[in-house]
């Protein structure tokens, strides 16, 4: 049975609420980090989402569920759909990454992924892989793909093949249902499927360094079960961090008092 580790503390209880976290919050040593609220952006409510980046002053967002699944490019401040692609129907859209101008996007039980022109999302290549897409990210050399199990794979960012593995355990247990990804200061940060916690991932040994709790941006208590937390984007160049889920209403920008 998965863990469900929630941690509701008071100081993060409130849905939705700018004042959910305490500026300044610091967890103990070994407590998850919790994050502190900088600002909400209005999000679709409708928007699956499957993944999530930054890149150049716009959200990118791939959705999911078949006949709904597509690929986005968003304004963060008016939460506005400037760019939109629909998959087609018989495609679940997951995991996304861009990589040397691409846009690279993967899709759930299809064994198939799709790169796409970044500018006008012209479709550029299909490729294929073995079992389930679910979350993608890169490190500057490398894909890095998730597939619902406790391994990562790297991927060539050229042809797409498999160079390399990385089982993932925390307390030497494999962390299952790994799922939307990203890359941030050397760290593989990963949501996990149904859970409101985000682990945070060592990529030279796949032992989880620590967890980050999201569970007070938006409570369990107060959306549909479906609207679990999946969804993180990282602005390198600012070094601001953006988290949210499917079918939630907003996405909030974030920061930890460990990362200072």
């Amino acid at each position: 049975m998965k863990r469900k580790d929630r941690w509701l503390t008071a100081a993060c209880i409130a849905a939705l609420s700018l004042a959910a976290c305490e500026p300044g919050a610091r967890a103990d040593d070994g407590e998850p980090w919790v994050p502190t609220i900088v600002a909400r952006y209005p999000h679709d409510p409708n928007a699956f989402t499957q993944g999530l980046i930054f890149l150049d002053g716009y959200l990118y967002e791939s959705t999911g569920r078949r006949g709904e699944s597509s690929l986005r490019r968003v304004d963060p401040g008016t939460g506005r759909i400037e760019q939109f692609l629909a998959l087609e129907p018989q495609y679940f859209g997951e995991g996304l990454a861009e990589f040397d101008g691409r846009l690279i996007q993967l899709t759930w039980e299809s064994g198939v992924g799709f790169v796409y022109d970044l500018t006008d999302f012209s479709l550029e290549e299909r490729f294929r892989y073995t079992g389930q897409g679910w979350g993608l990210t890169q490190d500057g050399e490398r894909l890095i793909m998730s597939d619902g199990t406790a391994t990562l794979r790297f991927l060539d960012p050229d042809d797409f093949s498999v160079i390399g593995t990385l089982p993932v355990s925390e307390d030497g247990l494999p962390v299952l249902d790994l799922n939307e990804l990203e890359y941030i200061d050397g760290e593989i940060w990963a949501n996990v499927w149904m859970e409101d916690y985000v682990v945070r991932i060592d990529p030279d040994t796949g032992a989880v360094i620590g967890r980050i709790d999201l569970s007070g941006l938006y409570p369990a208590q107060a959306r549909p079960r479906d609207a679990v937390v999946n969804g993180i984007a990282y602005d390198e160049e600012t070094d601001r961090i953006f988290v949210t889920g499917k079918l939630w209403p907003a996405i909030f920008e974030v920061e930890f008092a460990e990362r200072r």
